[in-house]
């Protein structure tokens, strides 16, 4: 699952390099690349790969004069096989648009397809289709940021679901030699399920190296309801060490 666009280790890895090259000048269309091996891959908290590494890439494409943009991205799982079902590669496909509404304060709204091929999850019973599409907003402060998401469909099996939302909170605060602080508390509603509702948080930092960035980050949840075949918790806190490219 991406979260806005690369998994949430992945995706700070990718901010804070980013974050970097906002002072050079950008042509008008830019196609990047990236691609990232993660300890684990973590989504608003909860682990997608049962507490084991996981490999990923994709592409983004931006119009810098109107802000739009669109990309894809791909991710080893095991959660989905894990509950049953039969695909073992998550890919999301996105669009929207960003700018700045005044200086230092900046929006981000799109749409959001989380698509797990022949996931099988709706013949499964007890399980609605796996496939998810959420939209979103985001509104930033320097570096700092508050995001909504709203799931338009099931949200990832769960039956009767449609209607969930996900609200997000952080930081990415540059500090001192290019280290940049990632902080991040999040809360996920389930519509029609509380028990499957929960908080996750993360503390981390991301550094460039300009070959690759490296990001390690302390992440967690307040729920033990999700769990693997071999019963571990997915949500509990742990270390999560990702390095990732973009190019």
């Amino acid at each position: 699952m991406k979260t806005f666009i690369l998994a949430s280790a992945v995706m700070a890895a990718f901010a804070g390099s980013m974050a970097h090259a906002e002072d050079a000048p950008k042509p008008d269309n830019e196609i990047m690349f990236n691609a990232a091996v993660v300890s684990d891959y973590r989504y608003r908290g909860i682990s997608q790969t049962r507490l084991q590494p996981a490999l990923s890439g994709g592409a983004d494409y931006v119009n810098n004069p109107s802000g739009f943009y669109a990309g894809t991205w791909l991710s080893t799982i095991k959660w989905v096989k894990d509950s049953g079902g039969d695909s073992q590669v998550e890919v999301d496909l996105y669009a929207g648009k960003r700018g700045e509404i005044v200086k230092d304060l900046s929006y981000d709204v799109g749409v959001l397809a989380y698509v797990y091929p022949s996931n099988g999850f709706g013949s499964i019973d007890g399980f609605a289709n796996a496939n998810t599409t959420e939209i979103y907003g985001q509104v930033g402060f320097g570096p700092a940021y508050i995001k909504y998401s709203h799931s338009v469909s099931n949200l990832f099996g769960f039956v009767d679901s449609k209607n969930s939302s996900y609200f997000d909170i952080g930081a990415n605060i540059d500090t001192v030699a290019g280290v940049i602080l990632n902080l991040h508390v999040g809360h996920q509603t389930v519509k029609n399920t509380s028990a499957a509702s929960y908080t996750d948080y993360k503390v981390g930092v991301t550094k460039d190296f300009g070959f690759a960035t490296v990001a390690l980050a302390v992440i967690g949840t307040d729920t033990d309801s999700y769990v693997g075949p071999d019963a571990k918790n997915l949500g509990k806190t742990s270390a999560v060490l990702s390095i990732s490219k973009t190019f």
